[in-house]
């Protein structure tokens, strides 16, 4: 089956905007269908179309590259015969993909973009490790976009619940809760996305299986193979701290804190020790980073705090499998219990690894709050998540705090609100139960996260 993504839309746009003029690079973890759905622009789109798989090591093909760049009739003519595909001067597209398997393809895009003649889209992983680019000059004739597992949105339209997801935007925007019938259903429909996660291979196992959540998590765990099979080929430098971290991303979320304490990891280790390790684990998009901002007066990004952060799985569904073997899965009924939503151990991590995973998605930057406590020498006061409308002029941060049960404490969001009164846009709690507004802060359920 074909999923239908948000982001060819994007795609489109910039076909119409473009017009030859930039090349555009569509960066993401790797099993993302970034390669489908470009296959799929390129077949709808376009009269002709050749994809280039970088990662096969076509020999040949690397030699066009090496050989007749200073002749590019003859290395249009020699990729037309090879792929057996005709291409048709503005109206056909060429796919690099896996591109920083082959960073002088990259680097050729600067003449290919300036010859007009066609269109091209770039796929990669790992697209700014420093060595998939110190010898190349990166072109900048180069348009990004970002791709990540299908958001909320996108599950549940692969599930065939758009009308539901249409009512509750209605509901979002109209400040009001849903039927409670159809509560229940959009909760149910939110934990199938914590247990299945956006990964496309595992959504369509999922669905082609009538919703077999041991066939998704069987793909889920090839998945998580090939990202350490991704970690063993990287620089020995830093390979043991990026395995250090990536194995125990489970064990930090499910503390109370979930922040990593670097000194925890070996020895009196220190943040700057571990600076290369989360680029890598950011840049490969395994993983969703959040900043401790304890001054956010002025803006979340000039005051963010390195040294403490929280790392999140990129998808949840792939933190489920990460944390619990296949035999804890069935023995421990976790997909009964999350679905009952009566999960105890844990179901805190794998709510908030959800939330944090749906605000990603919808661009935004992550950010925590804490304030000490001088006086009783511990946190008093601690936001989940900040995020803001990124305005330079009209400034205000909406602070998110998740509730995985349905009873809770707003102690630390008042008193956040009392703080920050005036930076403030709206106050959240994200928690299980219905859309309510009380006190001023707005309550809803995890599902309208992707309104936020």
């Amino acid at each position: 089956m074909r999923l239908k993504r948000k982001i060819y839309d994007d795609f489109l746009k910039w076909k119409a905007e473009s017009h030859g003029k930039k090349a555009l690079l569509v960066e993401g973890a790797r099993r993302i269908g970034k390669s489908t759905i470009c296959e799929a622009f390129g077949q709808n789109e376009y009269e002709s179309y050749i994809l280039i798989d970088f990662a096969k090591k076509d020999k040949e093909v690397e030699g066009y590259f090496e050989n007749y760049l200073n002749d590019l009739d003859t290395f249009f003519m020699m990729l037309q015969v090879h792929f057996g595909v005709q291409l048709v001067p503005g109206n056909s597209l060429i796919i690099f993909d896996e591109v920083q398997m082959f960073p002088q393809a990259r680097a050729a895009v600067k003449y290919l973009v300036a010859d007009g003649r066609y269109d091209y889209l770039e796929t990669g992983s790992l697209i700014s490790i420093k060595e998939n680019v110190k010898d190349i000059v990166i072109p900048s004739e180069e348009r990004h976009i970002r791709m990540y597992p299908l958001d909320f949105e996108e599950f549940g339209a692969a599930l065939g619940e758009e009308m539901l997801l249409g009512y509750i935007r209605d509901c979002f925007e109209k400040r009001q809760p849903l039927e409670r019938s159809l509560h229940n259903r959009a909760m149910l429909l939110f934990h199938q996305y914590m247990l299945v996660g956006g990964m496309p291979r595992p959504v369509v196992a999922f669905i082609e299986n009538q919703k077999n959540f041991t066939e998704a998590d069987r793909e889920k765990r090839d998945i998580l193979e090939l990202y350490r099979e991704d970690i063993m080929k990287i620089n020995a430098r830093y390979r043991s701290k990026v395995l250090a971290i990536f194995d125990q991303i489970p064990g930090f979320l499910s503390q109370h804190e979930k922040r990593i304490v670097f000194k925890d990891l070996q020895g009196s280790s220190s943040a700057d020790q571990y600076e290369e390790t989360f680029f890598w684990l950011s840049d490969s998009m395994i993983t969703n980073e959040c900043f401790l901002c304890n001054d956010p007066n002025v803006g979340l990004s000039l005051n963010e705090t390195r040294s403490y952060v929280k790392c999140y799985m990129a998808d949840t569904g792939l933190l489920v499998s990460h944390a619990f073997d296949e035999r804890e899965l069935l023995e421990d009924e976790v997909y009964k219990q999350i679905l009952a939503g009566r999960l105890q151990i844990n179901e805190g991590m794998l709510y908030e690894n959800a939330i944090a995973q749906m605000l990603v998605a919808s661009g935004h930057k992550l950010y925590f709050y804490t304030h000490y406590n001088e006086k009783q020498h511990r946190n008093d006061m601690e936001i989940d998540f900040l995020i803001s409308n990124n305005s330079k002029l009209k400034y205000k941060m909406y602070p998110i705090e998740v509730k995985s049960g349905k009873r809770y404490s707003t102690k630390s969001l008042t008193a956040f609100n009392e703080k920050y009164r005036a930076r403030i846009g709206e106050s959240y709690i994200i928690h299980p139960r219905n859309l309510m507004i009380r006190d001023g802060i707005i309550c809803i359920p995890p599902y309208m996260t992707m309104m936020l």
